[in-house]
């Protein structure tokens, strides 16, 4: 829904339920969409990184090498000319 900034300053309660209820509730100033109430959930999914793991996390989730042949093949090379 769309609400006039006076509106929104009469009925803020209003607005903030709407906003946890129904979603982004969005605010004009002289007819001009210009800001938008969001519930703290809402907030906290638009961060960056938001329900990503974090770099340890990451890492530690990287399988094992153990075991692997990690081992260079010397057939692989070639010459070059320096």
């Amino acid at each position: 829904m769309t609400w006039t900034l006076a509106q929104a300053k009469d009925q803020l309660s209003e607005v903030v339920r709407r906003a946890v209820d129904q979603g982004p509730q969005t605010i004009s100033v002289r007819g001009k969409e210009t800001a938008v109430v969001l519930s703290k959930a809402e907030f906290e999914a638009l961060k960056p990184g938001a329900g990503e793991p974090d770099f340890k996390a990451f890492l530690l989730s990287i399988p094992s090498l153990d075991g692997a042949d990690i081992s260079r093949n010397p057939a692989s090379s070639r010459d070059i000319d320096l």
